[in-house]
């Protein structure tokens, strides 16, 4: 019956993403978003920033606070589990129709709730490094695909670089990558999907999990926004009952510029209706400062006498 209800759940917010994508009439996104976001134009930063497969290079650090609970036959209630996330975004033109967008994901502290050892009734804590995800997207210009459709498709990796066995599943895991979205005006909309399979490692049982992550934000003025924030999560080898977490949430953002350098806020809440018995997240609250960055490689790839390099046009 879980599986049914989130698979469920999983379609709704398809289809929320799908509506919403043509929700804004038939308007289309003006020409020179970009270049209205290198001139400091704060909602089109927002934009761009909220864009998985813009051209904008930026670093985002996330908090994520979760509470968890432990499940039945423990003798404690919920307890919170936290983790930093540092997510840089570098894309970079291989021709002038085509970018390679890198996303790593290098969780810098895990701290994590887990049946301790000598009583497993009871919750012990463990804080380390976790597992690395390294993403690679390759995505055609508006010039292929037109001005508002968002495409992009490629491998994306997990490396067992935790330093805890709480903290990572020890195993190395790569799958397939796509997102697929529409921007307008003043929505974006669309869906971006991650799933992977171990091939390899020392941890003591297979994986294949799905990460997905519907994205539906309304660009307001002054470089507000606000849209739906969660991610979809899957154990494939998980039993029904700890296999799913499916989440309700909203975030507020706003880019705000500190000197020269501009700086997306966020703050984000997701209530999970359907999580895993075993330790499951129940609700988070989220914070991310995503500060843009100088794109350092300029020109495309496979024509090296267009590339530049540094800080200078």
């Amino acid at each position: 019956m879980k599986r049914k209800f989130a698979l469920a759940m999983a379609w709704l917010a398809l289809t929320l993403v799908a509506h919403l994508a043509y929700a804004d009439d038939s308007s289309t996104v003006t020409e020179g978003s970009e270049e209205k976001a290198e001139k400091g134009d704060a909602t089109e930063i927002n934009k761009q920033l909220t864009n998985p497969v813009s051209n904008l290079w930026a670093i985002q650090f996330q908090q994520n606070n979760f509470r968890m609970s432990p499940g039945i036959g423990f003798d404690q209630g919920e307890r919170w589990s936290s983790n930093l996330l540092f997510q840089p975004v570098l894309p970079v033109a291989l021709t002038p129709n085509w970018n390679l967008i890198t996303r790593p994901v290098i969780p810098l502290f895990v701290s994590q709730p887990h049946p301790e050892a000598s009583d497993p009734t009871h919750v012990d804590r463990t804080t380390a490094f976790g597992d690395t995800i390294w993403l690679n997207l390759l995505s055609p210009s508006s010039k292929l695909v037109g001005e508002n459709w968002l495409l992009g498709v490629g491998p994306t990796w997990i490396f067992p670089t935790a330093t805890s066995m709480w903290t990572g599943n020890g195993k190395w895991q790569v799958g397939p990558s796509a997102v697929v979205g529409y921007l307008s005006e003043k929505w974006i909309a669309g869906a971006f999907l991650q799933n992977w399979t171990s091939f390899g490692g020392s941890g003591p049982r297979a994986t294949n999990s799905m990460n997905l992550q519907p994205f539906a934000t309304y660009f307001l003025s002054d470089g507000w926004a606000i849209g739906y924030s969660g991610n979809i999560l899957a154990d494939w080898k998980a039993s029904a009952t700890n296999a799913y977490t499916v989440p309700i949430g909203m975030a507020v953002s706003k880019v705000v510029r500190l000197g020269p350098l501009p700086i997306k806020f966020q703050l984000a809440g997701q209530w999970m209706p359907v999580h895993p018995t075993n330790f499951g997240q129940v609700w988070n609250l989220q914070f991310s400062a995503t500060p843009v960055l100088p794109k350092l490689i300029k020109g495309n790839l496979l024509d090296p006498q267009s590339l530049q390099f540094g800080l200078g046009k």
